[in-house]
């Protein structure tokens, strides 16, 4: 079976939301107290006494821009925490990060168009699969339920970081 892989948020991109973020705003830093934060640059919980943000992100506005495609009303941005300053990245280890609860994948087309989703727990790798197993799938998201907030995406491609 294919292992599919985390894509974290592009350092060029990250350069990009720490001056202004998706929605036009500069970036306000602050300390995490407490920490548990979902980082979309390192792929990671926060921990206490990192200096982090939250930004507005729009994943599929930049992919599609990349691609050509035109997700139309699909365009949709959303909250994303990131490091306020320029980080490591993820390490590498083997799991797929934030799995620890509901989220949903859901499945975008070549053209930026929703295919479907997918209410996940766990077996994020069979999701995955299942999805890509539609050939009209290019890539996916993987959202928290609680909030929709976009935690990472995972592309047919597999033009994914490397874990091994």
């Amino acid at each position: 079976m294919t292992t599919y892989l985390a894509r974290p948020i592009e350092p060029p991109v990250l350069k990009e939301l720490r001056s202004a973020d998706d929605a036009g705003r500069e970036m306000v830093p602050v300390t995490d107290e407490e920490g548990g934060a979902p980082l979309r640059c390192c792929l990671r919980r926060s921990a206490p006494g990192e200096r982090i943000a939250l930004v507005s992100y729009a994943p599929l506005r930049r992919w599609a821009a990349q691609t050509g495609a035109d997700p139309g009303a699909y365009d949709e941005q959303g909250p994303a925490f990131i490091h306020a300053d320029e980080c490591a990245g993820p390490t590498l280890d083997e799991e797929l990060p934030f799995t620890n609860a509901h989220r949903t994948v859901r499945r975008y087309s070549a053209e930026g168009r929703i295919l479907g989703g997918r209410l996940v727990e766990d077996g994020f790798q069979t999701a995955f699969a299942e999805a890509f197993d539609d050939p009209e799938v290019a890539l996916v998201h993987v959202r928290a339920v609680e909030y929709g907030c976009f935690l990472y995406e995972v592309r047919r491609d597999q033009q994914a970081i490397r874990r091994d």
